[in-house]
């Protein structure tokens, strides 16, 4: 039959009607909930697996291989009326029928036959289980479907297993949530991120502005619609039982079918409702139930009340697939973590069935150390900190060594596996030197860097005066092997001082420091001709209040620090002249001296160089080079917003001055945080003619990759440097996969690095804007529905740029 669009073949009045009966049948069929939802408990089956000389019981079993040894019952109530047949199939394909023999039936009610001994036959792909009444006829009934129709029974045992794993998934995040409520609800808002980002679960950041006793309630509720697509696709275009999908989309999204239940196992319930109904007969119907394993007992889950009057009902249960993955998916982020640090968390990504299911076993951290050493230390999953927890601190095997490697190992069902790595450090307090060395200046805050050591293990920094008295020191890590403090000295005295660095889990040590008094220095002052702002240069400029020069006043503006010196800008004041005086300003070259005025009063008096003019400059045009991210949604980024890893071409020319090619253009971050000198010898800028400077700025070679927002250049001639001109904003992008939408309902857009994205809007003029809450770790993020073909961003690093997502949706 011809494929054929719903809207084409239903007019409005019809899929109207159409709209309301299905709403019927769904409330006549399940009030309170749609049909997709799983919450109904069902039997239990206890199944153990034997492999080699092991065994374990079915929660711990990831997948089964062929000669694995089962051992299955039923785990019915010992007053159940019923009789039920139990009965275990293996498949090899969907256009291979399997051969009677590869089915085993088990007798629930009587003891001697209650329980299936088999072994997994060589060639099989698939197991699937079932529950089937016994009216004579179930047992030929169930071997004579599927081996009539083995692919549809293959499709779905792949399906129900892995909503099956949803499930749990669900349930560790539902558990999750309600034991952190329980035992301290101060810190649901902090705890269910993690949670959320661990299990793949979606996360309503709304529910944490809500008050406190609110917050658990909101996280789990509509549960089902919490658990995000696996990568499990859809493949009828007709809706549950012939209707069309649009419709069923809109029920699913009313209050009465369900409002969202449908989300996650919409796709399961209308494709195994399809599946099983061309098995329907007078006497049976085919339910699907979810696993979820614990120990040897796999509960399962039913959408539909069994019927025990004709038709009556099979259960269908999945069991692991046979072959399959020999270790967790997973990677290890690269953030640095300290070893000996009491509550350190190993991060890692992509890895929901560590947390939410038993199939890891056994886990270690696998150390090395510089020196050869070697320790193992038990590690366990902790879905509410994210990542993998130390049960002890190896510090009494290895010491303060250095780390080569630490790798996790462990078993995933039945087999061993190893990987990934970790980023971990180690390593004791007294490894640290001050650079460039020990003196520091009071009367201010004062930077001093620290290298040599392992910047993730330093718990705190103290400062020790000539007293004793111990300040506490604020300080950021800079690399692994470098922090920076800043000293609190703007009240302290000069004397002998320490720096007490005190790392996790090890003794504090003490690197002395000298505290001087820095003399007021004036060192000279340098002004352009042709502009009304100079250069002071000395020390202890913060006491300087003016500056006169040839009748002209000048009074003091920014004050910074570089190369060991205080610069502070001083400019000229409005002056006014009588009728008759000379208002020209000094020609270059002329020898003149100035004359400061100190905040105590005194005087003193200062060299002053008048320089050439700057070289005057304008930006001519430019070009920023992002190459796309194979696999991502594109983005489209605003004139002038450079990527991290991508690249920006850019012209000036110079208004005053003939360039060559000693010239250079120097880059600086507005906010310090990088700087680059771009020159011809290098091949990062050329001259074209006598007067334009074509320069490439690659930012993250050139600036590191801790440099981001808004970034400048200035022409620099024959020594002399002129203004700064802003080029570009550097951002860090994030990596988007997909929009996935529900109809005109709120959209989930699935990517990484979405903690770098400030605010997401459905137009360019940000109307109907949601903010993106701060920290935001989650690989999903609900947004809304796009208005066009594409979503639009503002990222952290550049507030004011409008980032285009193009994401194909209407």
């Amino acid at each position: 039959m011809a494929s054929f669009e719903p809207a084409v073949l239903y007019p409005p009045a019809m899929r109207a009607f159409l709209l309301f009966l299905l709403a019927a049948l769904v409330l006549h069929a399940a009030p309170a909930r749609a049909q997709g939802t799983f919450d109904l408990p069902g039997p239990a089956l206890t199944i153990t697996v034997a492999r080699g000389d092991a065994a374990l019981p079915i929660a711990q079993v990831p997948a089964l291989a062929a000669g694995d040894r089962l051992s299955v019952a039923a785990d019915l109530p010992a007053d159940q009326s019923a009789r039920y047949l139990l009965v275990v199939a293996f498949l090899r394909g969907a256009t291979n029928p399997p051969p009677k023999t590869w089915f085993a039936v088990a007798e629930t009610w009587k003891p001697k036959k209650a329980r299936l001994t088999i072994v997994v036959p060589a060639g099989a792909e698939q197991a699937i289980a079932f529950l089937a009444p016994d009216t004579g006829g179930g047992r030929s009934a169930v071997i004579d479907a599927v081996r009539g129709k083995p692919g549809a029974f293959v499709r779905a045992a792949q399906d129900l297993y892995q909503a099956s794993l949803d499930r749990a998934r669900l349930e560790a995040f539902v558990a999750g949530v309600a034991r952190v409520e329980e035992a301290t609800p101060e810190r649901l808002a902090a705890v269910s991120p993690k949670l959320a980002g661990a299990l793949a679960i979606r996360l309503n950041a709304e529910c944490l502005a809500r008050p406190r006793a609110l917050q658990a309630a909101c996280l789990t509720q509509n549960r089902d619609g919490l658990v995000l697509q696996t990568g499990r696709t859809s493949t009828l275009a007709d809706a549950l039982t012939g209707t069309p999908t649009e419709v069923a989309y809109s029920i699913a999204a009313t209050r009465e079918g369900g409002a969202g239940y449908y989300s996650p196992y919409i796709g399961l319930a209308r494709d195994v409702a399809r599946l099983f109904g061309a098995f329907r007969t007078a006497n049976y119907q085919y339910i699907p139930a979810l696993g979820v394993g614990a120990g040897d007992r796999l509960t399962l889950q039913l959408n539909t009340a069994p019927s025990f009057q004709n038709p009556k009902s099979v259960l269908v249960v999945p069991l692991p697939p046979i072959g399959g993955e020999r270790g967790p998916a997973m990677r290890a982020k690269a953030d640095l973590a300290c070893l000996t640090r009491p509550d350190i968390v190993l991060p890692v990504e992509d890895a929901p069935l560590l947390f939410a299911t038993d199939y890891a076993r056994d886990l270690r951290l696998h150390v090395v150390t510089a020196d050869g050493r070697t320790v193992d230390v038990p590690v366990t999953a902790d879905a509410e900190r994210g990542g993998l927890i130390l049960a002890g601190s190896p510090a009494a095997a290895i010491g303060t060594a250095a780390i080569r490697e630490a790798v996790l190992t462990g078993a995933w069902g039945f087999d061993r596996f190893t990987g990934p790595a970790f980023a971990v450090q180690n390593g004791a307090a007294g490894a640290w030197t001050a650079r460039p060395d020990t003196t520091v200046i009071v009367g201010r805050d004062h930077p001093l860097t620290l290298t040599g050591g392992a910047s993730s293990c330093v718990d705190r920094l103290g400062l020790r005066d000539a007293v004793g008295g111990v300040k506490p020191v604020a300080f950021k890590v800079a690399g692994s092997d470098e922090i920076v403090a800043t000293l609190p000295l703007a009240k302290a005295r000069a004397g002998d001082m320490a720096l007490v660095v005190t790392p996790f889990g090890g003794a504090p040590a003490t690197l002395p420091l000298v505290a001087r008094t820095e003399a007021s220095r004036l060192d000279g002052f340098t002004l352009h001709t042709g502009e009304t702002a100079g250069e002071l240069t000395g020390a202890r400029l913060d006491q300087v209040t003016e500056l006169t020069v040839a009748g002209l006043t000048f009074l003091p503006g920014a004050l910074t620090r570089r190369d060991d010196a205080d610069r502070l800008t001083m400019t000229m004041t409005a002056r006014e002249t009588k009728p008759g005086e000379a208002t020209a300003a000094p020609e270059p070259g002329a020898d003149l001296t100035g004359r400061v005025r100190l905040r105590d009063g005194r005087g003193a008096a200062v060299a002053v160089t008048i320089a050439p003019p700057r070289p005057k400059v304008a930006l001519v045009s430019r070009n920023v080079d992002a190459p796309a991210a194979p696999g991502r949604l594109a983005l489209t980024l605003p004139q002038g917003v450079v990527p991290m890893g991508g690249r920006i071409v850019f012209s000036l020319r110079a208004a005053n001055a003939r360039l060559d090619a000693a010239d250079r253009v120097e880059i600086a971050a507005v906010d310090g945080s990088g700087a680059a000198t771009l020159t011809v010898a290098a091949g990062t800028l050329q001259i074209v003619g006598d007067d334009i400077a074509v320069a490439t700025l690659a930012p993250k070679d050139a600036l590191g990759a801790g440099a981001t927002g808004a970034v400048q250049a200035r022409l620099v001639i024959d020594g002399v440097a002129g203004e700064w001109l802003p080029i570009a904003q550097v951002v860090r992008l994030p990596e988007l996969d997909a929009l996935s939408c529900v109809r005109r309902a709120t959209c989930t857009l699935s990517g990484q690095k979405m903690f770098l994205i400030a605010a997401v809007a459905p137009a360019a003029d940000f109307a109907h804007a949601k903010a993106v809450p701060a920290g935001f770790v989650d690989d999903r993020l609900e947004v809304p529905h796009p208005a066009g073909d594409a979503l639009f961003l503002k990222l952290h690093d550049a507030p004011d740029a409008v980032i285009r997502v193009a994401t194909g949706k209407r």
